[in-house]
């Protein structure tokens, strides 16, 4: 029964060793693929949202790859894979549009980074 203990207790170290690694892993990956999006707002309540259409003609003529193009309220949500992408559609986007639409880049609040935030420390919060 003693000669087991030793095996038992590595066995265990190593289970333990394995998980801990394929959790960090794969909280790693997860952080690493960061969705972003675009926002497309009009300045004016007289001005109406761009056509999707278009906003994807405009991204596909220089090359940049999107996930998605969502219309929702007086929003054009544009999905990319990555803030890179995000950050050049909206560089094209500042050039081909017409003045009179506000773009904003944000990254996604998946639950990951959410929680990530929560985590973050709560200083600066007052009230």
């Amino acid at each position: 029964m003693e000669s087991q203990r030793p095996f038992l207790r590595r066995l265990v170290t190593s289970v333990a060793a394995v998980a801990l690694f394929c959790s960090l892993f794969f909280g790693w990956v997860t952080l690493q693929n960061r969705e972003s999006t675009l926002a497309i707002r009009p300045i004016a309540q007289n001005v109406s949202v761009p056509d999707g259409f278009s906003i994807w003609h405009h991204l596909d003529a220089n090359g940049i790859h999107f996930k998605s193009i969502t219309p929702l309220n007086d929003t054009l949500l544009i999905k990319f894979e990555s803030s890179a992408q995000s950050a050049a559609a909206k560089a094209v986007l500042d050039k081909s549009l017409p003045h009179g639409y506000i773009i904003a880049q944000q990254d996604d609040d998946s639950q990951t980074a959410a929680w990530l935030n929560r985590l973050r420390g709560t200083t600066h919060r007052l009230g």
